[in-house]
């Protein structure tokens, strides 16, 4: 629910503090379609199961304290998710390097707070 919030929040803010990464989201690259807005609220979700068995896989291997398991395990995530699948969208979709690089912290973010609370919660 936190990452739904996160998702939420971010998207509202987005457009009045970073407007060259809002203005991308008008583009005839992007879906403008009102049945498919509801992935994006289901994304949180997906995101935070996939990120808890990650966890669960691997907690041992996090060592440190909750801040530096969680940005540890973002970093994984940065590397072996997020970077890939931003390359291949920005090798096929025309939307600047800003809005990559924007996409990448807002998913390294994700992670982190998903980090946090599982490292909190000692599951």
């Amino acid at each position: 629910m936190l990452l739904l919030l996160f998702a939420y929040i971010a998207l509202q803010v987005m457009p009045v503090l970073i407007p060259k990464v809002a203005e991308e989201y008008y583009s005839p690259a992007f879906v403008n379609d009102a049945s498919r807005n509801a992935l994006y609220f289901v994304h949180p979700f997906l995101l935070a199961f996939g990120l808890s068995w990650f966890w669960n896989r691997f907690k041992s291997q996090l060592k440190g304290k909750a801040w530096m398991q969680a940005a540890e395990m973002a970093l994984i995530y940065l590397l072996v998710a997020i970077v890939p699948s931003l390359l291949i969208t920005y090798s096929a979709i025309n939307v600047s390097l800003f809005t990559i690089l924007f996409w990448l912290l807002y998913g390294f973010f994700q992670a982190l707070i998903a980090g946090l609370i599982f490292s909190r919660m000692h599951v």
